[in-house]
């Protein structure tokens, strides 16, 4: 039989290191004059660091070297327990929040998707709201990232843990000759861009809380703002081109800029085929709005389609989900093109989720291929991308996601219009969950939000999170029966 102790070992030691998180939204909420906030933080803090230290010394005699399907098991159990562990506070600190909703809004926050169950965020203590972006900061690039950096410390390989958490399909990719050389080279470009997407804010104009929370979730392609009418709020054009420019960068993969760091040049992003398809669908398709905006007689002015189209485009296309206005109004072409466009635009190894524009890429190189091959049954005609071969493996594994991918979102879908939802919303939803867009259509458009769900539906779509977070398969494999034996 499987053993789950060595995991849960592990897993004690992430949930120490998450313990002090908690320190953060702490910190600002002594800016606070409500003390009972300061409180429910070092509470938080507490519970997690105790539960953390108590687990570890029942577990500790089981550790071992992580197997293959050890590093999968991890992954998804830290995905399940720290959600919870972040809904605590919430608990305390937003007026008439139930468990459900506090907990789909921390999953929301770790798998950086951005959809939220809540109302009235003017109102939230400081604190609160800074926890709730905070965790988008994290959970952007990978929890698990980071404990892949300090797993050597521990006596523990971390190889099997960066396949599964890293995002796309090209996992087996290492830029350094050790994997943890590697995850803290990332976290340096990641926390680097962040500072400079802090001051850029602040620079535009935001006040120094707001900054933090807003580069937290620009950097981390979440979306969660601090106000009701996320950019809306502010209506202006020099934060919205900040918000632009980073939310570009952070579509593109980190491995990139970890590359162009080392090697002094940046032709290893001008030479890489998905970033230059990547900017090339996004500017396409934020004149495309533009157009259509003006057309319509949306904005009668070209330079309000273009700052408007370009900001949307760019918000849903990188699955970030931020707004300026309510685009489902625009006409119907352009919601649902900016909801196909976070399915598959930002690019693997990004913080952005949906199935990658390399896959994307992939699929319309086959589909080429086969009619080559229709033409020409004897030529030999492989799949490249970057001047070398595609292994079929790796094409059968994009197939492979590719069937998983569209059997979870009409079986999710099909689910939710069981329960009585419009097609719009239910679909839209699924999407925009799987997919960690963020705000979807219909009932769960950019002008509302998650909280006019039941409780079941909130819990699917929790679970759909869940399952872009992880791109699908590694949180099934845990479903099938071989995983389970010896």
């Amino acid at each position: 039989m499987y053993s789950l102790l060595p995991v849960l070992a592990l897993t004690s030691r992430i949930l120490i290191a998450f313990s002090f998180a908690f320190l953060v939204p702490l910190a600002w909420a002594w800016t606070e004059d409500l003390e009972e906030h300061r409180f429910v933080w070092e509470g938080a803090f507490l519970f997690a660091f105790i539960s953390g230290c108590v687990v570890l010394a029942l577990t500790q005699r089981f550790r071992r070297e992580l197997l293959p399907k050890d590093g999968f098991l991890l992954v998804n159990l830290v995905w399940l327990v720290l959600p919870a562990y972040s809904a605590v506070p919430l608990m305390f600190t937003v007026p008439d929040i139930s468990w459900t909703q506090a907990y789909f809004e921390s999953m929301s926050a770790l798998t950086a998707t951005g959809a939220t169950a809540l109302s009235g965020l003017d109102q939230l203590p400081v604190s609160a709201n800074i926890w709730r972006c905070f965790l988008q900061l994290i959970g952007g690039l990978g929890i698990m990232l980071l404990v892949v950096a300090v797993l050597p410390l521990l006596g523990l390989g971390g190889v099997q843990l960066y396949k599964a958490e890293t995002p796309g399909p090209m996992k087996d990719t290492k830029f350094t000759p050790r994997i943890a050389e590697t995850a803290r080279g990332l976290w340096l470009v990641y926390f680097l861009f962040s500072a400079l997407c802090f001051l850029a804010y602040r620079w535009a104009g935001m006040g120094w809380a707001d900054a933090f929370m807003h580069m937290c979730t620009t950097m981390g392609l979440g979306g969660f703002s601090s106000h009701d009418a996320s950019f809306g709020y502010w209506n202006s054009p020099q934060i919205e081109g900040v918000a632009i420019v980073f939310m570009t960068l952070a579509g593109v993969s980190f491995m990139r800029y970890f590359i162009v760091l080392r090697s002094l040049s940046v032709r290893p992003l001008l030479v890489d085929r998905e970033v230059r398809t990547y900017v090339s669908v996004l500017v396409a398709c934020s004149l495309l709005v533009a157009v259509l905006l003006v057309g319509h007689r949306v904005y009668p002015d070209w330079t309000d389609a273009l700052r408007a189209s370009a900001f949307h485009v760019l918000s849903l296309a990188t699955t970030t989900g931020y707004s300026s206005t309510d685009y489902s109004h625009w006409p119907v072409f352009a919601p649902v093109l900016l909801l196909f466009l976070g399915c598959f635009v930002s690019c693997a190894g990004s913080t952005g989720g949906g199935i990658k524009m390399v896959r994307m890429i992939l699929l319309i190189k086959q589909a080429r291929r086969e009619l080559v091959r229709i033409i020409h049954p004897r030529v030999v005609n492989p799949v490249t991308l970057g001047g070398g071969v595609i292994p079929m493996s790796v094409m059968n594994a994009t197939f492979g996601f590719m069937l998983i991918y569209g059997a979870t979102i009409m079986g999710l879908t099909m689910l939710l219009l069981f329960t009585g939802l419009d097609i719009v919303t239910a679909f839209s939803a699924v999407v925009a969950t799987v997919n960690n867009i963020g705000p979807g259509l219909g009932a769960v458009g950019p002008a509302s939000n998650f909280g006019v769900l039941s409780d079941f539906q909130i819990w699917v779509l929790t679970f759909a999170m869940l399952l872009g977070r992880l791109e699908l398969l590694s949180v099934l494999v845990l479903f099938t029966t071989q995983f389970w034996r010896k």
